[in-house]
């Protein structure tokens, strides 16, 4: 099987500042991926690599087999950030902050056909809030605003789906819901997803890639506990054997 994602002695800095180094892993069709490590560790970054917004300082990397690009169909790539700062007096509702997802295919007249709208309710479908499509977004708690941005990136239908620490800013029933959606999307697209609530992502990914300047690829099983703490100790990482 090839990889859906390729990095090969991939460096990344700010100016003069290092952030990633000598990084390589693949990454295959259908696998959930927990990316971890400490903050300013890199995990942003390299998501941000994938999606196209940085650019490799050094060394090679590949989706679906050419050079990411911001520009690359959204059926390929769809990303959920951590948080959206918006004004809430803003009138826009649900099902339009949904649509927002497929602006690629909006016609120069500017109405979703019949098809994409139907997308969009699909997509709310998944996510539990299909009668909440009317609802202005602003009156959403964090949860269920969270929740419509992933169905935004899956309103594409995306064959890889990003997410940056998607339960970061939520309380426990709304992460519960969150890792239902996901667990409900697992094998059916691939996910790498930022976190740093080990203890509830370990039970959902195949693989964790601890990234701490580089990337280094575990088993679930492998990782120790103290990552649950936050205490990254590079000296019982490097003791695992290193895997793609």
């Amino acid at each position: 099987m090839n990889p859906i994602i390729e990095a090969e002695d991939l460096f990344f800095s700010y100016q003069n500042t290092s952030v990633l180094s000598n990084v390589s892993f693949k990454v295959f069709p259908g696998e959930f991926i927990g990316l971890i490590g400490p903050n300013g560790g890199g995990k942003t970054t390299l998501l941000k690599l994938i999606l196209g917004f940085l650019k490799p300082t050094k060394g090679k990397l590949r989706i679906f087999d050419k050079s990411p690009n911001i520009h690359l169909d959204s059926q390929c790539l769809s990303y959920v950030p951590q948080s959206v700062r918006f004004d809430r007096q803003f009138p826009i509702s649900v099902l339009e902050v949904v649509l927002s997802g497929l602006l690629n295919k909006l016609p120069w007249y500017g109405r979703f056909s019949p098809k994409e709208k139907h997308s969009a309710f699909d997509a709310l479908e998944q996510v539990g809030l299909v009668n909440f499509a009317d609802r202005a977004f602003g009156t959403l708690s964090g949860g269920q605003a969270q929740r419509v941005l992933i169905a935004r990136a899956l309103v594409s239908n995306p064959q890889v789906l990003l997410l940056d620490e998607p339960t970061a800013s939520v309380d426990s029933k709304a992460e519960a819901d969150i890792y239902a959606i996901l667990k409900q999307l697992k094998g059916k697209m691939t996910i790498l997803m930022v976190t740093h609530d080990l203890n509830a992502a370990i039970d959902q990914v195949q693989r964790l890639f601890c990234v701490q300047g580089n990337v280094i690829s575990l088993e679930p099983e492998e990782v120790c506990q103290h990552f649950a703490l936050g205490l990254y100790h590079a000296p019982l990482i490097q003791n695992f054997p290193r895997k793609e």
